[in-house]
């Protein structure tokens, strides 16, 4: 597939949402019930687009009251992401549990890790401080550099460069709570006979936006093979809030706001999402250009992160290694 250079757009990632949704739905009901015998879906709610659309989506193919979501808040959660899952599920019309984990991820010292990971390049950094993981931007340099930025109480930001050690422990120490919420998720489905859902969208299955064994673990993706613009396009055919289809997205990961592209990827989702389908289709970077608003040479660096990203997903995708195959049954 190749588009002409000034005709290609985000029209590109048009697609049909009312056959979409019966397509997915098809699958799911085909999932759950035949292929993994479960009587429903979990489905863990951020308040944001994808665990959303993934909701919506259970509900349209299962019925609601075959899908349960599970709210998981924690320390550094915003107020945001409850209040808007909640207003999800109202609207769907779901069974719900709230699990604040801040206990469990307290018990196996994630915030201690996490602090003690910061004060390795920011020595006066200490609990009433905020903080966040960023990369460094798209044009600064050739390679992705990774900086913590902190707050003080007083509300005075300093960026400082991560080393490899404090960014390795910074990063193992965050995992936990995506961990923290699959463990949880599963409870709710060895409780219910019920399957989980994971939610994440092509852009981030592709280049490994998730923690191994955490928000990556689950039996369905119903969105896995669906670009970020496209989530939301089936967001707003499925009825899914305004609020929440405004929402930029973000980690809610670490107690100072932060968005993806600071977090992980080089751009907005929709220039990226429109990047790795060039990428996917074979377009020269000059195809790409003009859509995104970049230069040549800007998408050709973007294509190389993504090169990137994808060899780094290699281990992330990865099922255990055997020394031989062992039958299946």
């Amino acid at each position: 597939m190749r588009e002409e250079g000034n005709r290609f757009s985000a029209d590109s990632l048009k697609l049909d949402a009312a056959a979409e949704v019966e397509r997915i739905s098809a699958s799911i009901r085909d999932g759950v019930f035949t292929q993994l015998r479960r009587k429903g879906l979990v489905i863990g709610l951020s308040g944001g687009i994808d665990s959303s659309t993934v909701a919506a989506l259970a509900v349209h193919a299962l019925g609601a009251d075959r899908v349960i979501g599970i709210f998981m808040p924690e320390s550094d959660s915003s107020d945001d992401s409850l209040r808007l899952g909640q207003l999800l599920a109202k609207k769907l019309g779901i069974r719900t549990f709230k699990e604040d984990i801040s206990g469990i991820l307290k018990g196996a010292e994630c915030y201690r890790r996490r602090d003690e990971a910061i004060k390795e390049v920011v020595p006066k950094y200490h609990a009433g401080y905020k903080s966040k993981l960023v990369l460094s931007s798209l044009d600064s340099s050739e390679f992705r550099i990774s900086y913590v930025v902190v707050q003080s109480p007083e509300g005075v930001q300093t960026k400082v460069r991560l080393t490899a050690d404090a960014f390795l422990a910074l990063v193992a120490a965050t995992n936990f709570k995506q961990r923290t919420r699959k463990m949880m998720e599963y409870y709710y489905a060895d409780r219910h006979l019920y399957a989980v859902a994971g939610t994440p969208n092509r852009l981030e299955y592709d280049q490994g936006f998730f923690v191994k064994n955490g928000d990556g673990a689950a039996d369905v993706k119903p969105i896995a093979h669906l670009y970020k613009i496209q989530v939301y396009q089936l967001a707003a055919y499925l009825g899914v809030p305004d609020e929440i289809l405004m929402r930029p997205p973000t980690t809610d990961t670490y107690s100072l706001e932060q968005s993806q592209e600071e977090f992980y990827f080089s751009l907005p989702y929709d220039k990226m999402d429109m990047c790795l389908f060039g990428k996917n289709h074979g377009l020269a970077p000059s195809d790409i250009a003009p859509a995104v608003g970049l230069s040549d040479q800007q998408v050709v660096r973007v294509y190389k992160d993504i090169d990137a990203k994808r060899q780094a997903a290699r281990y992330l995708h990865a099922s255990p290694l055997l020394v031989e195959k062992v039958s299946e049954m």
